[in-house]
């Protein structure tokens, strides 16, 4: 078989991201790290290189399953720009979590987001092990996802006790078990990593905003520049193209990050719909969570990446019209410089005219004294009046000097007045 050399990676791609069969109790432990291309081949190795106890069923660039020491399974995942590492923990197995938390957390990159979610069998469970999280009591989301599935949570980070530096969720599982119960949780932690992942760009628009007042603000003075006869065209050219560097500065800084956003920000919906929340009285539900808190910072990036454009698309206006103003001036003095050659040409030719008049008169004169010193040699043997003949021929020479002055002229190519 000829194979096409991409066929077995997509493949494995549609089996990438499996968890292990959840069932109630048990507790899912996970890190999204922001992980630079230069530590991808460390944190490769250092999931190669297990711990004491660890063992590795499952290794691909983009998949890593297996078992630590004290029977928790684990997952790492290799995201886009992300890594996902998540430990399941069976009932027992708490002693050993200590130090698979300790061995994950040295792993390279940067967190983004940290989990720690309880898993029980039902809502009476969960009464029990709730007081003892110690979430925020006015911000707790509490609803039914996925069918009879409930969470609690107040998707803040913890400061001390149960889960310190980790957000902090219960789940009471209502029936749900095995492969809908682990769809249904992988689903909420895949919205929670988009959603921070989506988030990303809030700073990052945030950080670049007043760059862009600046930039509103150099163009509208650029603007009433443009109007003004007394600034030089150059200097003008020069400061927009410092300005339109400047936007395209920013765009170059934020447009992975804000288009990221926007993917980010449509696979948190598409995580939602699967969900299907459905609010329980007297909690806010993880639809209108999402709705109020999340929605406002999407919108302010995508607001952002629309000023962005809109700024530039400006910048570049002025520009255009910057240089329809130089043409138009390069124009109007070409149009002046040639005029002023084509007068210097016609005074050029005058003059020429009037030079050959005076030759004409120059050569017809020296021409007629010839003539009449021949014929006053001649007078006195022929016994004529020399001045009569001589003033009787000058019209003669005259028309004949003017007439060989043209002709030559002519074959010259010598343009006529």
């Amino acid at each position: 078989m000829h194979e096409h050399e991409w066929r077995r990676l997509i493949v494995s791609e549609m089996h990438l991201r499996r968890w292990p069969r959840l069932h109630a109790p048990m507790q899912v432990v996970q890190q999204v790290r922001l992980v630079d291309d230069a530590d991808r081949d460390a944190e490769w190795d250092a999931w190669r290189a297990m711990p004491p106890g660890g063992d590795v069923r499952h290794a691909y660039r983009r998949h890593v399953s297996g078992t630590l020491a004290g029977g928790i399974a684990f997952t790492w995942e290799r995201h886009s720009e992300a890594s996902t590492q998540t430990l399941f923990v069976p009932p027992g197995s708490e002693a050993a979590l200590e130090d698979a938390i300790r061995w994950m957390e040295s792993l390279p990159g940067r967190t983004v987001r940290a989990t720690r979610i309880t898993l029980v069998p039902d809502d009476a469970a969960a009464q029990a092990v709730l007081p003892g999280m110690r979430l925020e009591g006015e911000e707790i989301v509490s609803c039914h996802v996925a069918g009879p599935m409930r969470i609690w949570s107040d998707f803040r980070i913890a400061d001390d006790g149960y889960a310190r530096g980790y957000g902090r969720m219960l789940i009471a599982a209502n029936g749900l078990d095995g492969g809908d119960l682990t769809r249904a949780v992988q689903r909420l932690q895949e919205l929670g990593t988009y959603r921070n992942l989506a988030l990303l760009g809030l700073p990052v628009a945030r950080a670049a905003w007043p760059r862009l007042d600046r930039a509103e603000e150099d163009l509208r003075r650029l603007g009433e520049n443009l109007t003004r006869s007394d600034i030089r065209d150059d200097d003008l050219m020069a400061e927009l193209s410092a300005l339109s560097l400047a936007i395209a500065a920013v765009a170059s800084a934020t447009d992975y990050r804000m288009s990221a956003t926007a993917a980010y920000a449509l696979l948190v919906e598409e995580r939602l719909e699967d969900l299907a929340p459905r609010a329980i009285p007297g909690f806010l539900s993880l639809a209108e969570f999402t709705q109020r808190r999340f929605l406002p910072a999407v919108r302010t990036c995508a607001a952002f990446s629309r000023r962005e454009r809109q700024v530039a698309s400006r910048a570049g206006q002025f520009t255009a019209l910057l240089r329809a103003r130089i043409e138009t001036r390069i124009e109007n003095q070409n149009g002046a410089l040639l005029a002023s050659l084509d007068r210097s040409a016609q005074h050029q030719l005058r003059l020429q005219h009037l030079v050959e008049g005076l030759s004409v008169v120059g050569i017809s004169y020296y021409a007629v004294a010839l003539v009449g010193h021949m014929l006053e040699g001649a007078e006195s043997v022929a016994h004529f009046d020399a001045r009569l003949v001589v003033g009787l021929l000058t019209p003669l020479v005259i028309v004949l000097t003017w007439t060989s002055l043209r002709r030559a002229r002519r074959k010259l190519g010598v343009a006529e007045a």
